[in-house]
């Protein structure tokens, strides 16, 4: 693929807002995770939650679309001078030319979870006042930011899973290579319900303590919450950038409806189409940015497709020890986890883990140290066998 620019990137986190929140937990090794109850979900089970959700406010024109989501995406739009940065890129293209591509897998659910508990006692309708379109509805998101900073171009809500807001990614480069648009907002929002934590705990894939990917001791996920939103511009006519998008590779394997194939076949199949979209050879990536939800299966699979593809030299971790899982949201995160490590020049380490399974054989990193980043590729890889793998270059690449 041609390169394309990223121009600004935003994130909110359970570490907190601003991309520099993500910069300081990387640099510091710590962690948003906390044992607390979410609504009327009492699970032993540690969680990554925005703090201040439930005071944000959209803009009063918008307010028909407040729900948890969209409250998460205006707090990752305030933050980092990102508003500015798109009206820009408005300004240069027009906004029919700027795209908008979004990845989540629960949406506004937790808008209909409130809502049903308030439906009419008689009939079982649910309240006048739940605007399922604006709320719940998979594309609500993407409606929102769209309407929210003034954008006219295409728009899509990409819903695989965990993989869904690294799948954004290629969506929107395929459209820019393609000619139809010159700019796109991407990445994913997606936020803390009962579905998700009661059905995570269904599955057995909850951890009574913090996650601890690669761990010896490794026995689940933390489920977390984040808006990761990253500006991509066509590099011709392009004002300076932060990093360039430089490979894509996806797969679905397939095998399983919620395991991973256990030799990793899929994760190997996305990482080598990234780099053969990237022109690169495996040497030429600095550093790995895993999937690592650790739970004993998801991490071992992983395991295997990196030593496959990259052998043992290459530093990988996982941050989703810091995070949590962010599900629908976690590629987009991680893609800017991967581009503020190149930009400081420092190979992020793994928050939680403690003992590195011995039985696991990539070079993985506990503590984060300085290294100069020239390429980075990160891993999003969801139930059914929908994987994605992402290849970012320094600025100066």
């Amino acid at each position: 693929m041609r390169p394309i620019l990223v121009s600004a990137f935003t994130a909110a986190t359970c570490v907190g807002r601003g991309a520099d929140s993500l910069r300081r937990a990387l640099a510091q090794g710590v962690s948003g995770l906390e044992r607390r109850r979410f609504e009327t979900c009492d699970l032993d089970t540690y969680i990554g939650a925005i703090a201040g959700l439930e005071e944000q406010r959209l803009p009063a024109s918008l307010e028909r679309f407040d729900c948890r989501n969209n409250r998460a995406a205006e707090a990752a739009i305030r933050e980092d001078d990102f508003e500015r940065a798109v009206a820009n890129t408005v300004a240069r293209h027009g906004a029919a030319r700027v795209g908008v591509f979004l990845g989540t897998s629960t949406s506004g659910i937790l808008q209909a979870e409130l809502a049903y508990r308030r439906r009419d006692p008689a009939g079982g309708a649910l309240p006048a006042d739940f605007d399922f379109r604006r709320t719940h509805n998979t594309f609500s998101v993407v409606d929102y930011v769209r309407t929210r900073l003034g954008l006219e171009g295409p728009a899509a809500a990409i819903s695989t899973a965990c993989s869904s807001s690294a799948k954004a990614f290629a969506s929107a480069a395929r459209y820019i290579e393609a000619g139809l648009i010159d700019a796109a907002v991407v990445g994913g929002v997606d936020t803390l319900c009962l579905t998700t934590l009661y059905g995570f705990n269904s599955l057995q894939l909850l951890s009574a303590q913090p996650c601890r990917p690669y761990d010896a001791q490794r026995d689940g996920i933390s489920i977390g919450e984040a808006a990761a939103l990253v500006l991509l511009e066509r590099a011709e006519g392009a004002r300076e950038g932060r990093a360039w998008l430089v490979g894509m590779g996806e797969s679905c394997d397939a095998y399983h409806m919620s395991s991973p194939h256990p030799e990793g076949a899929g994760a190997r199949m996305a990482m080598e189409a990234a780099l053969k979209s990237a022109r690169a050879a495996p040497g030429d990536i600095d550093y790995v940015n895993l999937h690592g939800t650790g739970t004993p299966s998801n991490d071992a699979a992983e395991d295997k497709a990196i030593d496959a593809v990259f052998g043992r030299e290459v530093p990988v971790s996982s941050t989703k020890g810091m995070t949590g899982h962010a599900l629908g949201a976690a590629g987009g995160v991680e893609a800017i986890v991967c581009l503020v490590a190149m930009e400081d020049g420092v190979v992020p380490g793994s928050p939680g883990t403690r003992e590195i399974d011995a039985a696991l054989h990539a070079r993985y990193e506990r503590t984060a140290r300085p290294q100069r980043l020239e390429r980075t590729l990160t891993n999003s890889f969801g139930f059914a066998g929908t994987n994605c793998s992402l290849v970012f270059a320094r600025a100066a690449a």
